[in-house]
């Protein structure tokens, strides 16, 4: 791993004394062979940039495997500096996408990233507390919580328990309580007064709907981005199966672990990981795509069959946010809609040219939705 992340400094190139012949050649050649030099030079900077944010989670994960359940706290976290000191403190803090920007998803100007007018003394709470999916950790919020944190805002992402660095077996998991145990554990010691604003992923949409029962002077706002937002009495299983078919891409990809013994119910589902691209991360970089496929892990099985409680009184005094992906292969836009007009949230938005895992895929466009739900005032 320390091979991988080695950061080789490029060296500034010595002038050398320009000898002046009688019939010059155009100097337009010249200046283009040095402003590809320069900018091969640049791409090489960028793309140990690049490569340094992309491993960071995976270093996290190879060093501290044996801390237990911590949430991800980004103060313990690698921090690397800009490439130039010279940067603006107003410039957008850089994606780490390597892939050419889409129409849908340009590079934005800070004012267009509303980091210019967030005045965080003005928000009911500025604290984000990220909920990874099935399968994921809080490895993969590291974009997220660059880009967060660069405007002021306090984010802690969880890793659930037998997720990203949690160093429980995920076939050992036998209730969702048990899974959410590092999410409600968090709410709990939150002192009284203090709000956060939920943000789950995937199978992390039924896991902050189990907190929002529970805690729900504790939430601001719910947000679910390609999430499973349950009923009352549904399960996540349930939910999908509704809408699977026989060339589901999903129910392809599923490996079921049998820790008990083959003639026992699945403990665990695994992802078969020669179609993690086609199905989680069909639109985002191929260095985020490695990552993933070095760091997810198992999700349980018993509380994805779980069903839910939840209570109009509780769960429904939470403002919800939905925020769908178009071009998602494991939960598919239609899916979303229909949980969407089942239990309708607030506000429905959508990312065009999201896959599942818009924190790679379309992390920017994210960004600015997280932080305009944020200023949304109480009506």
């Amino acid at each position: 791993m320390g091979n991988l992340c080695a950061c080789l400094a490029t060296q500034p190139a010595k002038k050398k004394p320009i000898k002046r012949l009688p019939n010059p050649p155009p100097q337009s050649n010249t200046s283009n062979r040095w402003t590809r030099i320069r900018s091969s030079r640049k791409e090489k900077l960028d793309d140990a940039l690049i490569q340094e944010q992309a491993l960071a989670a995976a270093i996290l994960f190879q060093q501290h495997q044996q801390n237990g359940s911590l949430p991800f706290d980004r103060s313990a976290s690698l921090r690397y500096p800009n490439s130039s000191s010279k940067k603006s403190s107003n410039a957008l803090p850089r994606s780490s996408s390597s892939r050419a920007r889409s129409l849908t998803d340009p590079l934005l100007q800070p004012h267009q990233l509303v980091n210019q007018d967030v005045k965080l003394d003005d928000l009911e709470t500025n604290h984000f507390v990220l909920v990874h999916g099935g399968g994921f950790g809080a490895w993969c919020w590291y974009k997220t919580i660059a880009l967060l944190e660069e405007v002021g805002f306090k984010v802690t992402a969880i890793d659930l328990t037998g997720s990203g660095i949690h160093s429980s077996d995920a076939n050992s998991v036998t209730s969702l309580s048990q899974y959410v145990k590092p999410l409600t554990d968090f709410l709990e010691n939150l002192p009284e007064g203090n709000k956060v604003i939920l943000v789950g992923h995937d199978f992390g949409g039924a896991c902050i709907s189990y907190a929002m029962e529970l805690f729900p002077h504790k939430v601001s706002k719910a947000i679910f981005i390609a999430a499973a937002m349950l009923k009352n009495g549904q399960s996540t299983l349930e939910m999908f199966s509704q809408q699977a078919t026989s060339d589901d891409l999903m129910r392809q990809a599923q490996i079921f672990l049998y820790a008990n013994g083959n003639n026992q119910p699945p403990t665990a589902i695994d992802l078969d990981k020669s179609m993690l691209k086609d199905l989680l991360f069909n639109q985002s970089p191929a260095k985020d795509v490695a990552l993933a496929s070095v760091s997810m892990r198992p999700i349980p099985f018993a509380p994805v069959l779980e069903k839910l409680s939840l209570s109009d009184l509780k769960y429904g005094s939470v403002r919800r946010f939905y925020i769908e992906t178009s071009e998602d292969n494991a939960i598919p836009i239609t899916v979303q809609e229909s949980m969407t007009k089942e239990s309708p949230p607030e506000q429905v938005l959508r990312l065009k040219g999201a896959d599942h895992s818009p924190f790679f895929s379309k992390p920017q466009a994210l960004h600015k939705l997280l932080v305009e739900i944020s200023k949304i005032s109480s009506t």
